[in-house]
């Protein structure tokens, strides 16, 4: 898959739980607009619930779902890793959910 074939959006993230069979990923309820869709991340060891409650971020939107330890994903946040931190892309600027992220 190429970069422009990635349909990614602006998601604000409406709920954080703890997924309730993996000791370091949360199951996220996200707001992309149309709908709210469940992603599964690993993001545990990073960020508090709080951190990402209400946090804009980027969703990969037309990934197939995939099951993680019986939670289904419907989608992947994008995030950066520098060896020690690991950090949620957000836009710069505060948008609608569902709002198109582009390239040119």
């Amino acid at each position: 898959m190429a970069l422009s074939d990635l349909d990614l959006r602006v998601g604000v993230v409406k709920r954080v739980e703890d997924h309730p069979n993996a000791d370091r990923l949360y199951v996220l309820k996200v707001d992309v607009g149309e709908k709210e869709i469940t992603l599964v991340a690993g993001l545990k060891k990073f960020y508090k619930p709080a951190e990402l409650l209400g946090k804009r971020i980027i969703v990969v939107y037309n990934l197939e779902p995939k099951t993680f330890r019986g939670v289904t994903s419907q989608g992947m946040l994008l995030a950066a890793d520098d060896g020690t931190n690991v950090g949620v892309l957000t836009p710069i600027r505060k948008v609608r959910p569902g709002t198109r992220v582009l390239f040119e």
